[in-house]
């Protein structure tokens, strides 16, 4: 069995409005409470790190699933939403929602259309971000084809 780590480093001098910085070894970044729950809004913040987290991890995986099926594109963008519920105080992620658009090549037959559909989907369940927040977190996808 292979083991992989990652690392982040985080620092926080002051207090709950104020800004930290969160690092590895590819990127450096401001972060703070955003502004929806009364913070600064300065960088990213959590929310976002794990809307990035599970929609960097879903591009990818179709990304790598496209290839592995000789699905031929021509082009892939995405959007992806967090929807989060407070109750009673309580901050609750309840729902991403990836919106991804795919622009298929020429050469595409109906065959590999219905396989891409099949991958759009299997994506999601495929994804490790997505394993990981099962149960907790729901995760939709909502694809767009193009010829």
């Amino acid at each position: 069995m292979a083991r992989h780590s990652f690392h982040i480093s985080t620092d926080w001098p002051g207090l709950r409005n104020d800004t930290g910085t969160l690092s590895s070894e590819n990127f450096h970044t401001k972060i703070s409470i955003p502004t929806e729950m009364d913070g600064p809004g300065i960088g990213t913040n959590p929310d976002e790190m794990l809307l990035g987290a599970a929609a960097t991890c879903y591009i990818i995986t179709l990304a790598a699933m496209l290839e592995r099926s000789h699905i031929e594109k021509t082009d892939l963008a995405m959007t992806s939403e967090g929807i989060v519920e407070v109750q009673k105080g309580i901050i609750t992620y309840k729902e991403i929602i990836h919106r991804p658009v795919l622009t298929l090549g020429p050469s595409t037959t109906e065959k590999d259309i219905t396989l891409t559909k099949k991958l759009l989907m299997k994506a999601e369940q495929s994804c490790m971000i997505t394993r990981a927040i099962k149960g907790n977190v729901t995760v939709k996808v909502d694809p767009e084809i193009h010829m």
